[in-house]
């Protein structure tokens, strides 16, 4: 689902021949080549070093984004484009500098940010893809997913699972921006993608404190008796930060306390739920929260799969593949799958997480490796 490999249709007889093992070029061998070219054939003897590499070879590369530089364009974008029909979004696309020219940030995963200016409207539209949005800064924006208005606040997760309707209407005088997340390469390349859109509005204009699927559904451990079937996606819209941060906090207060709680010293982590099933919240991207306490930091870890991550507070750092990266309020950076990576923490930091997990694990090509310690996660294949 990368950018495309040379399937060697058009390698040339006396390039492989040089290869250790191969045949001697010969006109006779010319033409086999030629042949192959000709009928839309490749030679796996050509391909095997790229198919089937020994580890992870990702086009995709490690990046960081800066927020201030993101927030800079979205706002003269805000200022100069238009939102409505055609475009339909004002959305930026992270693009990966290894994946060119696609927009794509990794193989499986889309990212943007998005914005919204004053009492703007974007209009209503569903597509296969899954999204959600996370909102580092600001409020004002309500999202309505299947005509439920959902109210946009700092530090909350906003679900879109696919082929829900939904627009996004701001009730301020204020601009807004937030980070979408969708499965739109994974979903482009195996084309399953279906799109259509809905109202030039939005369904529903109200701007209600709490969402209904919220009053339902966003209880500890309580799920309703009219709603016990399993469900793909979670039926919970967002996810406040208040109930974040309470569970991050506390895992660090039981981790003082001498409880076991944290993944690692110094370090809380959270993941997202579908409360149905136990499972992530969408199928195809799993989300998470992680806090580090100040001068933490994370052992070297390999990972079949990618990740974004977003930092919500506080300022650290990131090594991936030896170069450290310092990261701020905003900063956004990739993980390209197999990459080694170590977040360390300046003071705490706070950082949101999304990734391919759920199409890995379900596919059974899950692989975790921490050199430092030379072991596989428990679950790893391998």
């Amino acid at each position: 689902m990368s950018a495309p490999h040379d399937t060697g249709g058009t390698v040339s007889a006396k390039a492989i021949s040089a290869a250790p093992g191969q045949p001697d070029p010969s006109p006779e061998l010319d033409q086999l080549y030629a042949d192959f070219a000709r009928n839309s054939t490749a030679p796996l003897w050509t391909q095997t070093n790229d198919l089937m590499p020994l580890i992870p070879k990702p086009a995709a590369v490690p990046h960081v984004w800066r927020w201030t530089e993101l927030v800079d364009i979205a706002r003269r974008a805000g200022d100069l484009v238009p939102v409505g029909r055609g475009g339909e979004r004002r959305a930026i696309g992270l693009a990966n500098p290894g994946l060119a020219p696609t927009a794509y940030i990794t193989p499986t995963l889309w990212c943007a940010i998005q914005w919204l200016g004053p009492f703007e409207t974007a209009p209503e539209h569903r597509h296969a893809q899954n999204a959600f949005r996370f909102v580092v800064e600001g409020e004002g924006v309500w999202t309505v997913v299947n005509g439920d208005p959902v109210r946009m606040s700092r530090g909350d997760l906003l679900l879109t699972p696919g082929w829900n309707f939904h627009g996004h209407h701001n009730d301020t005088d204020q601009p807004m921006a937030w980070i979408d997340g969708l499965d739109v390469p994974f979903v482009h390349d195996v084309d399953f993608g279906f799109f259509e859109f809905g109202s030039e509005r939005v369904t529903d204009e109200a701007s209600p404190p709490f969402s209904r699927s919220e009053r339902l559904w966003a209880y500890p451990g309580l799920t309703p008796l009219s709603a016990q079937q399993p469900q793909v996606a979670t039926p919970i819209a967002a996810y406040r930060w208040e109930h974040t941060d309470r569970a991050l906090r506390e895992q660090l207060a039981l981790e003082d306390e001498g409880f076991p709680a944290t993944v690692e010293l110094g370090h809380a982590a959270i993941k997202y739920t579908n409360p149905t099933t136990g499972g992530d919240v969408l199928p195809t991207i799993r989300c998470e929260f992680h806090r580090l306490r100040a001068g933490a930091r994370s052992e070297l870890c390999r990972e079949v799969g990618s990740s974004v991550w977003q930092v919500f507070e506080g300022s650290g750092a990131v090594t991936i593949d030896g170069e450290r990266r310092e990261l701020t309020k905003g900063d956004l950076f990739v993980l390209p799958s197999w990459a080694a990576w170590s977040l360390e923490a300046t003071s705490e930091f706070d950082l949101f997480r999304f990734s391919d997990a759920p199409i890995v694990e379900r596919l059974q090509f899950q692989r975790t490796y921490y050199p430092e310690s030379s072991r596989l996660a428990p679950g790893s294949r391998g």
